[in-house]
């Protein structure tokens, strides 16, 4: 009977709340400025708005809305306003003339427990702080002399990575393994970052397990298994706050656990540098190169500060480099002349006698085609991390209020037919030459708030993608094609994860035998 009344309580005071938030924004309902035209938007329904209506894909749901009420319309997630732009013309208007006003982010709940309140460089709110979190990565962890200093460390997982494929195919009846690719990509992306980040020992030994991971890494990547599935019930709190207020099925306990055993993880990385001396003219890691920054001014630099940057730099380079390179492996074997015009560039480019560097990405065009024309079909967050308006703005002609949640759709106007001939279709050549040139694409966002991770991403993915058209055949699973369904979730994974037959290319043999 207690827990009835209760939740009759938690129910009437919601009411009233979103009452007097209807009363306050404008986007929720409330009283309307006659002069001020606000975006189209659907028939909501009561306390839930419109999320009845964003069926997964998220992204699909939007495109799909988009499509009936035009490329700038409003939603109410809950108690949550929000704008949804859905056009090339929408998102530079939103990130050029109105930039400053749209840089902050707002504070979900479920973030606020898994990014260190929010304090992480793609959560934070714009102000001080996130200016200064730039600042570090920009200047300090991926500018271009520090990507260079990586590009070692990858290339190292790379041909770990060749390695492993080739012994594979080499013990598999006919000479050919059956590989699910997303799991090494993220492996090899995760051990190489965790290298760059704490220098943690990446080999192992023939007799371990399968597996291209530290144990460091192999720990890092349970914690986020853990967590991930977690935010699913969670996320619903961002825009319904009763759900927050009794947590009945306990989402909120688990995801504290997986959390604090994360955050002590982390720590122990940050105390293991701490006691580790580096030699004299000796590569610094991440985190050696932030405690150096500590010792200066401890209270910038604070543990949590750099424990938030770690973060940060295995969200830039992991899920982003293994999910774009399973999908244009996944593209590539649905057209097979596209993969052979990828290795012939690459024997009369690079040769058959060594394995592919980083100085030799410049000049592979058509591989940079593959790679743009994969990053316009399947952006990594394809409706972008949300972005918060600080001030009353006008978007297309729309009135958007002070505290609304803006939603751009980067999968819906990398795909618009206005702008790209045949939008649907897998077509790398139409970036060659120049021929793309002045048509609109933001894969890593747009903006001040544009991921800064962008050349280390291009480069692990250069890397990773070249090997292997340059090292191994690729050959479909049965007769049928690739299944190209997408799944759900704020980055845009295959919805089956990617299986294929590898074999190593007689041409590279020898180079094989010698890794």
């Amino acid at each position: 009977m207690n827990t009835v009344t209760a939740l009759a309580g938690a129910a009437a005071l919601f009411i009233f709340i979103t009452s007097l938030l209807r009363l306050r924004h404008p986007l929720l309902g409330g009283f309307k400025n006659k002069s001020a035209q606000l975006p189209p938007s659907p028939a909501a329904i009561p306390f839930l708005g419109h999320l009845h209506l964003l069926k997964r894909p998220f992204h699909a749901a939007l495109a799909r809305l988009a499509a009936r009420h035009g490329p700038v319309f409003s939603l109410r997630l809950g108690s949550r306003p929000a704008v949804v732009v859905s056009s090339a013309a929408g998102a530079r208007e939103c990130f050029t003339d109105h930039d400053v006003t749209f840089a902050d982010r707002p504070r979900f709940p479920s973030l606020q427990l898994v990014c260190f309140g929010c304090t992480t460089l793609p959560t934070s709110r714009y102000g001080p702080y996130w200016r200064n979190l730039r600042r570090v990565a920009t200047v300090q962890l991926l500018s271009v002399h520090r990507v260079g200093c990586m590009t070692a460390d990858i290339a190292s997982e790379v041909r770990a990575l060749a390695r492993r494929l080739s012994r594979a195919a080499a013990a598999a009846p006919g000479g050919a393994a059956l590989v699910e690719l997303k799991r090494s990509l993220f492996e090899v992306s995760l051990s190489a970052l965790m290298e760059t980040v704490a220098q943690t020992k990446t080999s192992r030994g023939e007799g371990a397990e399968d597996t291209d991971m530290s144990p460091e890494a192999q720990e890092f990547k349970k914690s986020l298994d853990e967590i991930v599935p977690l935010l699913g019930g969670a996320n619903m709190w961002d825009f319904l706050p009763v759900l927050r207020w009794f947590d009945v099925f306990g989402v909120r306990n688990k995801i504290e656990a997986a959390v604090s055993r994360r955050d002590a993880f982390l720590r122990r990385l940050i105390d293991a540098q701490r006691r580790r001396v580096v030699g004299e003219g000796e590569k610094k890691s991440m985190i050696a190169v932030l405690l150096d920054l500590q010792k200066t001014e401890p209270e910038i630099y604070t543990d949590k500060v750099i424990m938030a940057l770690c973060m940060t730099m295995f969200s830039v380079g992991t899920e982003t480099t293994a999910t774009t390179a399973e999908w244009a492996m996944s593209l590539l074997l649905n057209h097979p002349d596209a993969l052979a015009k990828a290795q012939a560039e690459m024997d009369t480019t690079v040769g058959t006698t060594r394995l592919l560097r980083a100085d030799d990405l410049p000049r592979l065009g058509y591989l940079h085609c593959i790679i743009s024309e994969t990053l316009r079909l399947y952006p990594p967050v394809p409706a972008m991390i949300p972005h918060e308006s600080s001030a009353d703005c006008t978007v297309a002609g729309y009135h958007v209020p002070s505290g609304t949640t803006l939603l751009v759709n980067a999968y819906a106007i990398h795909r618009d037919p206005a702008a790209w001939e045949h939008p649907t279709e897998f077509r790398p050549e139409r970036f060659e030459e120049g021929k793309a040139e002045g048509l609109f694409m933001m894969p890593f966002g747009m903006g001040r708030r544009k991921c800064p991770g962008e050349a280390l991403a291009l480069r692990m993915l250069g890397l990773v993608l070249g090997t292997l058209v340059q090292c191994f055949h690729w050959d479909r699973v049965g007769d049928t094609e690739v299944d190209m369904g997408e799944g759900g979730g704020l980055t845009l994974p295959k919805a089956v994860p990617l299986q294929a037959m590898c074999r190593p290319r007689a041409a590279m043999a020898g180079v094989l035998r010698g890794l």
